[in-house]
């Protein structure tokens, strides 16, 4: 079929198998408003594809930054095979395009929703990896991620704090978190600030820290921890 011929090159990825790419495709709203064109959603694909995904992330994590702790390492993979990480490459790709929606699912705006984006690429990992092997399912996952990953070293694992939370709000169409410094005591050689990051009027969280980038850290972590 020529579109998936066109997805195939996009994802840069030639399938012996386009079924199985077929099958990533589709949503369980199809499936079930048409059981005889397809009889299988890509829900298991999905359950495999996160697990591939999480174990390619893991395993570059630990290869490419030695120097990082394992609570470390484990934030940064949340940050990385989270939804919204998913589904802006998704996004990048055009993906929401080729899926296969219910009626219902097609009205409601399901092409740009968050959940099947990033439920699609995750079964296009595991068609990847059924079909051609743990190789090119890696060769694909890091070339998605390239971007993210080469920004660790830069911005480091305390960063992705402020970033995951902004994510996390902004994708609930609301407005940027701001952070307010309601406290600073001590000497000039050894201050220490308290801050609140919020959204509008309400308080998502607060930190302390010897900085005010480091009490921002920390009040993001706690509004995280908080949603």
């Amino acid at each position: 079929m020529t579109y998936l011929k066109a997805l195939q090159k996009t994802l840069k990825v030639r399938f012996k198998h386009p079924s199985l790419l077929e099958q990533a495709l589709v949503h369980s709203s199809y499936a079930n408003e048409n059981p005889t064109l397809a009889p299988a959603s890509n829900e298991r694909l999905e359950f495999l594809g996160d697990a591939v995904l999480g174990f390619v992330i893991a395993e570059e994590l630990y290869k490419r930054f030695p120097q990082f702790s394992e609570g470390e390492m484990t934030r940064l993979r949340s940050s990385l095979v989270r939804r919204d990480a998913l589904a802006r490459t998704a996004k990048d790709i055009k993906l929401g395009d080729y899926l296969y929606l219910g009626k219902g699912e097609e009205a409601s705006g399901g092409r740009r929703k968050l959940a099947n984006l990033a439920g699609a690429i995750e079964a296009i990992i595991a068609a990847i990896f059924l079909d051609r092997g743990l190789a090119t399912a890696r060769d694909f996952i890091l070339r998605a991620a390239d971007k993210q990953l080469d920004k660790v070293p830069s911005q480091g694992v305390e960063a992705d704090y402020k970033s995951r939370l902004q994510e996390i709000i902004q994708s609930r169409q609301q407005p940027i978190p701001s952070y307010q410094v309601i406290e600073a005591t001590g000497p000039a050689h050894q201050r220490r600030f308290t801050i609140e990051v919020r959204v509008g009027k309400n308080v998502l969280g607060r930190g302390s820290g010897r900085s005010k980038k480091a009490a921002e850290t920390e009040a993001a972590r706690s509004a995280l921890e908080e949603l």
